[in-house]
């Protein structure tokens, strides 16, 4: 069970980041209504958003533009709201968007603490925390999902696994919000599978909890490695995003493996 306090936190910033209610998400009937970034959403969040369906597991809140409403509308008449978030059936919505020029672009699950408490993880690294100062140098490709080199000014506090002077795995948060800091982590391919990335995450939510915000954490639904290390760092899944954009954007992510929000 998530803590009611952190749960209303996170419902409170998604009404925020789409431009709803936080009730909405916690209604038995699906939702429909126009996306409205708010002045406070996650910094991630950029534009241009065809639509952005999240569910906090009782209904979908459907954010929609123009473009894609009487489509989505559609769409959550003809299916239960979990349905809706399965492969077979997105085929229906991706085929109707993509003749008005848009396609399904992000799936991701979200992640909070859970009511038990962050565990206290070791593992036979040395973990120490690290500052802005200390962590500036380390935005390398093998620290990409600990530290985001486009919004370094974001990135406030790290904890490093050091094998002696080395460093092997890294975990980051970045600011995202004012009350929600969300954690990624990296682990050098040769010291997977010890505990690592289980270890830093913990320390570094704990740390976060500390200092009066919430820790998330974000794992695609395929990448099984990021939730065991989530859930064993005393997280539980709290929410999903389906995120639609235009043709265009998706296709140039394709273009160039990029990601982004």
């Amino acid at each position: 069970m998530i803590d009611p306090k952190i749960l209303r936190i996170a419902l409170e910033q998604s009404a925020e980041d789409l431009g709803c209610r936080p009730e909405d998400f916690q209604k038995s009937e699906n939702v429909l209504f126009p996306l409205q970034l708010g002045k406070n959403a996650r910094k991630y969040y950029k534009e241009p958003i065809t639509c952005t369906l999240v569910s906090y597991g009782s209904n979908i809140a459907a954010a929609v533009t123009p473009p894609a409403a009487e489509i989505v509308s559609e769409y959550l008449s003809r299916y239960t709201f979990y349905h809706c978030l399965e492969t077979a059936h997105m085929h229906w919505l991706d085929e109707r968007l993509a003749e008005k020029g848009h396609k399904i672009c992000f799936m991701a699950e979200y992640f909070l603490p859970g009511k038990a408490g962050i565990p206290d993880l070791q593992c036979a690294c040395e973990v120490r925390l690290l500052d802005q100062t200390e962590f500036s140098r380390l935005y390398r490709s093998e620290w990409s999902n600990a530290l985001c080199s486009e919004r370094r000014e974001l990135d406030r506090l790290a904890a490093g696994a050091f094998d002696g002077d080395k460093l092997v795995g890294l975990a980051g948060c970045s600011a995202d919000c004012e009350r929600m800091w969300q954690i990624g982590v990296d682990v050098l391919p040769d010291w997977r599978g010890q505990g690592i990335g289980s270890a830093l995450t913990a320390k570094l939510a704990s740390e976060i909890l500390s200092r009066g915000k919430v820790p998330f954490y974000c794992a695609a639904w395929s990448n099984l490695r990021s939730v065991r290390t989530a859930l064993k760092s005393g997280f539980l899944p709290a929410w999903v995003e389906l995120t639609v954009k235009p043709s265009d954007v998706v296709d140039g992510l394709n273009r160039i493996g990029g990601e982004s929000q």
